[in-house]
């Protein structure tokens, strides 16, 4: 219906730029249901958009419009709300119509050409490979794969990476943290890795030698000696007198923890296209290009090379290679992302930890100065998941060791209310992920309440025991819970649309909750297996349609669809 009312729009439209009145043709006419019934079925702002270039105001032009839209039998009405909305009221019969358009289209319903097969590269997670996925980065995993599915389904062509910061000193840190437990020192310092991982690790290690590291580490220090450089003595001890075993460790440990990786996020249904190693980049001495390319914006400083972030916006300037001659990560990531915009994607997309809002700055600083499209690049933030059991919060910390991991969540509560409960709210809110609701197999849990829904329906078709219904009569389809349900299975494209534009997959998730109550109520209140074979056959048509649209959401937001309970 939306589609014939953007035609009618249309040729009202080319009626007054004919006549002079609109000079230009908008580029879109946009159709959107309505908030409430008292607004009609759909409405439409393009007077206010054309008010301006005709010089006419919104209410006039809208009447203008409205005068050159012929006559449908599918409109009941058509009116205007100040300040120049056009509200269409369309008979129930043509609302009705959804139905057919539903069960005809199945998997299909709800696929758009929105994206025109432009490609996006979509990079999310990208958790450092220093342990175990934990909870926190359980939210970004579940918000990248289902927006991707959601991209997709409106005609984007998206690819997934996930970035390896398998480099650096944090990877220094964890592998020192490993052979400390492999030769079972006491010596532990606060400021290693402690969790199980490393010593699972640890216990792998063979034919490697065991050396006192500690031996002249910091031996200047005084008492209040700087845990930081401590532990910096102790890394380069380590690779003095490791050497070629250090490189053994250093790859088995990696290896291990980014299987365990993959494996986490496979299992929460989250895929990638490529994982891309940040020590590929300085092997391929990309570092040194990008120092290069952005020499007319290099200075030196207390004998290292800075950035002139500031000229380019962000708020202050940044130090790409160190006075010791080791790059930054900042010189890394400014490497990848040329990357990024070198393999030809149309939109670029970063998903970060909303405590990288400083970072977006200075990676759009460092992009704009090489002269690439800042345009196509796009941050989106994603706010940290409190973990709530038994009423209380669960505190983490990944270098302690004390923090509950991705796996032991998803096992506990279950692949789909963890990716369900995690894109529940908008993404740049902070939310709390209560694991006792998540379990429960009640109506409060959404998740259960959705799924408890298409579980019905197919259990009364089941009993129904027809291979194929009958084409519906639609006008019998009087009740206000059928109403109910057919005006909002007439919103589901509308809100993959925004979901889509907005990049809120939580929007898809309260329509799904809302379609899942309307129905509960048709349930409890009418009957399905009636007597009555044309009324049967049509309410079994119309549940057939809102059990399509509910499993056709439920696999976007990479949940399962049960058919028993």
């Amino acid at each position: 219906m939306k589609e014939k009312l953007e035609l009618l729009l249309k040729k009202s439209i080319d009626v007054l730029i004919d006549c002079g009145v609109i000079k230009v043709a908008p580029t879109t006419i946009k159709v959107s249901n309505s908030k409430s019934k008292t607004h009609g079925d759909f409405a439409t702002n393009i007077a206010l958009v054309l008010s301006k270039q005709a010089n006419i105001e919104p209410e006039k032009l809208a009447n203008k419009i409205v005068a050159n839209i012929n006559k449908s039998e599918e409109i009941n009405a058509i009116k205007i709300e100040k300040p120049g909305f056009i509200n269409f009221f369309i008979t129930k019969d043509a609302n009705k119509l959804v139905i057919k358009k539903i069960i005809n289209k199945g998997s299909k319903y709800g696929f758009s050409n929105l994206g025109k097969g432009k490609k996006i590269l979509l990079e999310f997670v990208s958790a450092n490979p220093t342990g175990p996925l934990h909870v926190g980065h359980g939210r970004s995993a579940a918000y990248g794969a289902t927006l991707t599915n959601l991209l997709r389904t409106v005609g984007f062509k998206v690819d997934n990476e996930y970035y390896l910061n398998d480099a650096g000193r944090q990877i220094d840190i964890l592998v020192i943290s490993v052979y400390l437990r492999y030769i079972k020192t006491n010596k532990f310092p606060d400021n290693c890795y402690k969790g199980k991982y490393i010593l699972k690790i640890a216990n792998e290690i063979k034919d490697i030698k065991k050396a006192d590291i500690f031996v002249g580490a910091c031996k200047d220090l005084k008492e209040d000696y700087d845990k930081e450089k401590y532990l910096d003595s102790l890394i380069s001890n380590c690779k003095q007198i490791l050497a070629k075993d250090y490189t053994k460790i250093l790859d088995l440990t990696i290896t291990q923890i980014v299987k365990d990786i993959k494996f986490d996020l496979k299992e929460l249904g989250v895929n990638y296209d490529n994982f891309y190693s940040e020590k590929s980049l300085i092997e391929s001495k990309s570092n040194t290009k990008i120092i290069k390319n952005l020499d007319k914006d290099i200075y030196d400083k207390d004998g290292a090379k800075w950035f002139n972030a500031t000229k380019y916006g962000d708020e202050k300037d940044r130090v790409i290679l160190r006075a010791n001659g080791l790059y930054t990560y900042f010189a890394s990531d400014i490497s990848y992302h040329v990357t990024k915009f070198d393999r030809g994607y149309d939109q670029i997309i970063d998903i970060l930890g909303a405590d990288h809002h400083g970072y977006t700055k200075r990676i759009a600083a460092a992009i704009k100065a090489l002269g690439y499209d800042q345009n196509k690049l796009k941050f989106l933030l994603v706010q940290f998941a409190n973990l709530y059991k038994d009423g209380k919060k669960l505190v983490m910390s990944t270098r302690s060791g004390s923090f509950v991991t991705l796996k032991e969540l998803y096992q506990e509560v279950g692949v789909d209310a963890t990716r369900f409960f995690y894109i529940m709210r908008k993404s740049e809110q902070h939310m709390d992920f209560d694991i006792d609701l998540a379990k429960s197999k009640t109506n409060d849990n959404p998740v259960f309440y959705i799924q408890y829904a298409h579980a019905r329906i197919y259990s009364v078709l089941l009993k129904a025991g027809i291979k194929k219904l009958k084409e519906p009569d639609l006008s019998l389809l009087e009740s206000k819970y059928e109403e109910s349900l057919i005006r909002h299975l007439n919103k589901y494209n509308d809100v993959l649309l925004s979901a889509a534009k907005q990049y809120e997959p939580h929007q898809l998730a309260h329509y799904l909750r809302e379609l899942a109550g309307y129905f509960h109520s048709y349930y409890s209140s009418c009957e399905f297996l009636i007597d009555d074979e044309n009324l049967k056959n049509s309410r079994l048509n119309l549940i057939t349609a809102v059990r399509q649209v509910i499993k056709n959401g439920l696999q976007i937001l990479g949940v399962s669809v049960p058919n028993k309970m």
